[in-house]
């Protein structure tokens, strides 16, 4: 592919080894002015101190609307009177809350019941009492989602237990009872 079209008529020609330059000038693409623009290598400017020397730093401020925390789940904060999330500082008055349970709690026999009543079936009936031993376990995450000042967060709590949901909607009330 490094030939040129043989059935070119001869006025334009393009490929490797058909460069619109003279040697070492800047090939296709490449900004022809000596000024790089956005995008290409640009070389740092030198260091400058931001600050003369004996000038002092003025003190440093924490977030608006500081102070304790009053509520806290998953990523979403509330502080005064605001709500502090990784999208940004929303409103905390007019803000309209959600959750929703994406939990389950799943109920099985474990192996060692099993093993047990098989042993002990052996020996006496009363073996079979350990077909009632259940394992409850729960996997899964609660969703919870604050919108307001046109903004929307979302975040999800894992579920540690079946009571998990519980606990988010008590937090998510008390919540909803400061955005009034």
């Amino acid at each position: 592919m490094s030939e040129p079209n043989p059935y070119a008529d001869g006025e334009y020609k393009w490929g490797p080894g058909q460069q619109g330059g003279a040697p070492g000038s800047p090939a296709y693409g490449y900004p022809q002015d000596a000024t790089p623009g956005y995008g290409y290598p640009q070389t740092p400017p030198p260091y400058q101190p931001t600050l003369p020397g004996g000038v002092p730093v003025p003190p440093q401020h924490g977030p608006v609307g500081g102070g304790a925390p009053v509520l806290s789940l998953g990523d979403i904060t509330v502080v005064g009177d605001q709500i502090i999330t990784p999208a940004g500082n929303m409103p905390l008055k007019g803000a309209v809350w959600n959750a929703m349970d994406m939990s389950r709690t799943e109920e099985k026999m474990p192996t060692v019941a099993i093993v047990l009543a098989v042993i002990f079936f052996i020996f006496c009936l009363l073996g079979l009492l350990f077909l009632l031993m259940k394992e409850k376990t729960t996997t899964g995450f609660v969703q919870v989602t604050v919108t307001s000042g046109g903004r929307h967060h979302s975040t999800m709590i894992p579920a540690t237990g079946p009571d998990t949901i519980h606990w988010v909607m008590g937090q998510l009330n008390y919540a909803r009872s400061l955005s009034m």
